[in-house]
């Protein structure tokens, strides 16, 4: 059964969500004005659409594993509740390290400043001489137009708690992170 999800174009430039390929499941979502992120930098990509979901679903927000593989930017996953009618932003971390140096006073202590020196500036893979001569590197420049993360659109199971005195057993027990093991030849 398919379901249909109003959407709204909040900005005249807004690209509305496609499948790259027939079976894909996520739809992407393209940067609707173009967004600078420094090293160590988070931001807020403007999409330029809303939308209105049936009730009983999920919009998420997810990366687009070639920039997560190609950069250093992250997308961080978000959820658009069917409550929601404004716009969809999608956050995004640029883990870029941020180079320091040491400068020593006369007194003999030391300033720590950010370095200036010039550098790559890469917007999905591409290289820009203008913006690289006023950034430092590391920076990153989404382009409107850029498609910078996807859209997945789940059903969400009816679910309700219920407080009880003790959990069942189970093989993992309150076994936590790595208890599984690292996925390392030689874990047990």
């Amino acid at each position: 059964m398919t379901e249909t999800v109003k959407i709204k174009r909040l900005h005249p430039d807004a690209i509305l969500p496609k499948k790259a390929h027939e079976g894909d499941a996520g739809f992407d979502l393209v940067a609707v004005e173009d967004v600078i992120i420094e090293p160590g930098e988070t931001a807020l990509v403007p999409t330029g659409i809303a939308v209105e979901l049936p009730e009983g679903f999920e919009l998420q927000v997810r990366p687009r594993s070639g920039i997560t593989l190609k950069t250093k930017l992250r997308v961080q996953l978000g959820t658009v509740d069917s409550s929601y009618r404004g716009e969809i932003g999608v956050i995004v971390d640029n883990t870029s390290p941020i180079h320091l140096e040491l400068e020593e006073e006369e007194d003999g202590e030391y300033l720590i400043n950010v370095e200036h020196e010039r550098g790559y500036l890469l917007a999905n893979g591409r290289f820009d001489r203008d913006f690289a001569r006023s950034y430092r590197r590391g920076t990153y420049l989404i382009r409107k137009g850029d498609r910078i993360s996807q859209a997945v659109i789940q059903r969400l199971p009816s679910v309700e708690f219920v407080e009880v005195e003790e959990l069942g057993e189970s093989r993992r027990g309150e076994g936590g992170f790595g208890s599984s093991g690292t996925g390392t030849k030689g874990d047990e």
